[in-house]
């Protein structure tokens, strides 16, 4: 079993393993902020703070063989379905260390042993893409099922539509997930779309539908287990909205000084990781003590990771030409 499987096991079958894969997710994201800030990383990147235990719920429910296709705020959901931290943070940075070999940057992360297809930075074009998925799981009669993770600014575009009615007529077994954060880049949900719980929009296509506290991770997990089982039992897809606060702007630039006073703090209170620590705790899992050591340690180990990123090699120029074509000779 590769180290990558090894991780994802770790999420699908311990909740202190959850917490700390939660924790390496704010760990990791801090990090960036501070290596953008500082110039060590050229370009832009869109934080998940916050929004963890989505991250974690998804990838404890789902198999290495499910399709998860995400969108361009994924470091979140790469690291929790198993993804190194180097191979991460080597993506972001440019390097050869990085999962597609620095050559596709923080909005495209992938790798297929774990079923995270490639990120998408086109807004709501990972919809069709795990519909497609799940056609070709339904096609081959396979129990796998496919997963769209996207914003709430998606549910007002195009492929949103097209792919939850196809998805409803076909009976896909997939699972849209509508990670909804409040904001669409910088615009507050209540200024672009005309009703609050998006969720209702799947009645629609006849299709089941049900809101979620995407900030607690029990209630993440119970919802897609739910919707998974839905799916590999032939029962078609499920369209589910997680109601999720971004703690940091829409990208690095942004400081969000368009939300109104208290927004941020109210959210805060509900913290991801706030919240499974006190689970934990009552249920006699971890103490303060222990909390303190794994936030100690991760804080150590992705410093770490951060200084074999910046040391490893960025790819050649004809990286870029690489896994574009088979030459012909190969194919035959």
């Amino acid at each position: 079993m590769s180290a990558e499987l090894k991780r994802r096991k770790a999420v699908q079958e311990d909740t202190v393993a959850q917490y700390e894969r939660m924790i390496e997710i704010r760990e990791f994201e801090e990090q960036i902020n501070g290596l953008f800030a500082s110039g060590a990383i050229r370009g832009t990147t869109h934080l998940c703070l916050g929004q963890e235990a989505l991250a974690v719920g998804l990838a404890s429910v789902l198999r290495p063989t499910d399709i998860v296709s995400a969108t361009y705020r994924g470091h979140g959901i790469a690291l929790a379905l198993g993804l190194s931290p180097e191979a991460v943070l080597g993506e972001i940075m440019g390097k050869t260390i990085g999962c597609c070999g620095g050559v596709g940057g923080s909005m495209h992360l992938s790798n297929m042993e774990l079923g995270l297809l490639p990120t998408s930075a086109i807004i709501g074009g990972g919809m069709p893409v795990a519909a497609g998925a799940a056609l070709s799981f339904q096609v081959r009669k396979t129990d796998d099922v496919a997963v769209a993770v996207f914003g709430d600014g998606a549910t007002n575009i195009g492929a949103f539509h097209e792919t939850l009615n196809l998805a409803s007529i076909w009976n896909l077994p997939v699972i849209f997930i509508c990670d909804n954060n409040v904001y669409g880049e910088y615009s507050r949900i209540n200024l672009t779309t005309p009703l609050e719980d998006l969720h209702m929009r799947a009645d629609s296509y006849k299709m089941p539908h049900f809101a979620l506290d995407g900030m607690e991770i029990a209630t993440v997990q119970k919802g897609i287990t739910e919707a998974v089982n839905r799916a590999r039992s032939g029962g078609g897809p499920t369209l589910i909205e997680a109601k999720t606060y971004r703690f940091a702007g829409h990208s690095r630039a942004d400081q969000a000084l368009y939300r109104p006073e208290g927004e941020l703090e109210k959210w805060q209170k509900r913290d991801p990781i706030k919240l499974t620590e006190e689970s934990l705790i009552a249920s006699g899992a971890l103490n303060a003590e222990k909390i303190a050591k794994i936030r100690s340690d991760m804080k150590a180990t992705i410093e770490k990771v951060v200084a074999t990123c910046q040391a490893s090699p960025e790819p050649s120029l004809a990286s870029m030409f690489q896994n574009i074509f088979t030459p012909a000779k190969a194919r035959r």
